[in-house]
């Protein structure tokens, strides 16, 4: 576990924020945000507000990175990328997730290095990273306004032809009877835009290799536009599948037969293939070494 037990004994009374922020150098949205994950303990128990009166024995569990060894495919002064396998978290989920690739960013940049975009769990490759806040700020703009190229590459159901463009809104679900992760396609939600290119159809498996380039960036845009055309990524337990089937999976209970069995692969055939983006007047194109048809298709075939 990634978070370690320090304590602390406070001679009088203070309130939880000015412990962290005076005592620690919290600043008070890091000292809002160690509350909210319920790293302050007061006697073994959570503290739930910043203004809480603290006192005598303060736990503070503070997060310590355990690097497994991966690095950079490609590194600056700026921002660093990351191939980002199959299966692992890019944040942790809470203080008991055991390993993300949290703790190989902060391992190398400290602190104050953070991811500055999404990628799931299941989806691989390239993930961006800057090394600073103010490096943060500047490359969220990139994406916010639209100014990276992104390319994954899937292997979805069934044949497809011709390239062809999704244009259908994306509304995040409340309707908390179905699965509380998924979104929707909905006339109500954000726009949502990807363009889709045919690679090659494998006719043994009915499925084609495919080329998506999301023109903006919605969760799971690319997974839940092409079950809406009915060409359901390979492996997907969400889209696609039966509700039964998607709570399994997020409840744990979905096993590896199971899951090939309903879904075809033991895992999303997703992969972030590529990144171009201009920044500091200097263009960058950045290509994950993955060879995702190869191995997409060596998954398939031997289930």
């Amino acid at each position: 576990m990634p978070y370690i037990p320090k304590d602390f004994t406070l001679n009088e009374p203070v309130k939880a924020w000015a412990f962290l922020t005076r005592k620690l150098g919290f600043s008070m949205q890091e000292a809002q945000r160690a509350i909210d994950r319920k790293q302050l303990l007061q006697n073994g128990n959570v503290v739930g507000r910043k203004s809480e009166i603290i006192s005598k024995n303060i736990t503070l569990l503070v997060y310590e990175p355990r690097p497994k060894g991966l690095l950079p495919i490609y590194e600056n002064e700026f921002f660093a990328i990351f191939d980002k396998p199959s299966g692992v978290l890019a944040h942790p989920r809470d203080r008991t997730t055991a390993y993300s690739l949290n703790d190989e960013i902060k391992y190398l940049y400290g602190k104050n290095a953070n991811i500055v975009h999404r990628l799931d769990k299941e989806t691989s490759g390239l993930l961006m990273v800057s090394k600073n806040k103010s490096e943060e700020r500047e490359l969220k703009k990139l994406f916010e306004n639209k100014n990276v190229r992104k390319e994954y590459i899937a292997l979805v159901r069934g044949e497809i032809k011709e390239h062809f463009i999704v244009d259908a809104p994306i509304l995040v679900n409340s309707n908390y009877d179905e699965i509380k992760l998924k979104v929707r396609i909905d006339e109500r939600g954000k726009e949502a835009i990807t363009e889709i290119f045919p690679i090659k159809y494998f006719e043994y498996l009915d499925a084609t290799l495919i080329k998506a380039v999301p023109k903006t960036g919605r969760q799971h845009q690319i997974r839940v536009h092409m079950f809406h055309v009915e060409h359901s990524i390979v492996g997907d337990p969400i889209y696609g599948q039966t509700l039964r089937t998607g709570a399994d999976y997020l409840d744990g209970k979905l096993s590896v037969e199971d899951r090939i069995k309903l879904c075809g692969a033991p895992r999303v055939l997703l992969h972030a293939h590529a990144l171009s983006f201009t920044y500091k007047d200097f263009g960058y194109n950045l290509k994950s070494s993955y060879n995702a048809k190869i191995e997409f298709e060596k998954i398939s075939k031997n289930i």
